[in-house]
């Protein structure tokens, strides 16, 4: 279910609008996807969800290294495929998923300049003094995306997500 060169699926219309949706563990993802959804389904857009992959701090010896690497792999790839049921389940859209490993903001960036078609990216804001990285850096590089960029607050629930979706 998930590609890896990057090459859009089925359904690739240019002139479709396509959200980008960050996906991880964190409570402000998953407010991004249900935002995405939501506007999706109805402005019938499609949906891109990205799962990236860090790159390990340090360097084990060569089968270690390889096991905890695929190991973090396959975890990105059921997170994706959680992701993708949530998202059928809330819109009834089918997403392109695409699981790359690297910097979180070198990877994005790297995404959105093959991904011409991505013509926003939604990023959840965590709640607190700090919006998280991913939404700290894109924030700061606004001017420079190629697309829109969408941050959900990280102190909106569900219903005010529903109203504004």
């Amino acid at each position: 279910m998930t590609q890896q060169d990057g090459q859009a699926q089925a359904g690739n219309d240019p002139t479709r609008r396509v959200y980008l949706v960050i996906v991880d563990e964190t409570p402000e993802a998953a407010r991004a996807l249900r935002f995405a959804a939501r506007r999706a389904g109805r402005t019938g857009a499609a949906i891109h969800l990205l799962v990236i992959v860090p790159r390990g701090d340090f360097v084990a010896f060569g089968s270690i290294q390889a096991t905890i690497e695929e190991e973090a792999r396959d975890r990105a790839e059921m997170l994706a495929g959680i992701a993708a049921g949530s998202l059928a389940s809330e819109s009834g859209l089918t997403p392109t998923i695409v699981v790359r490993t690297g910097d979180g903001p070198e990877v994005v960036r790297a995404y959105l300049r093959d991904h011409p078609e991505v013509s926003a990216l939604v990023i959840g804001a965590a709640g607190g003094p700090s919006p998280g990285p991913l939404a700290t850096h894109f924030a700061a590089q606004a001017g420079t995306l190629p697309c829109v960029l969408m941050i959900v607050p990280g102190g909106a629930d569900e219903a005010r997500i529903d109203a504004v979706s």
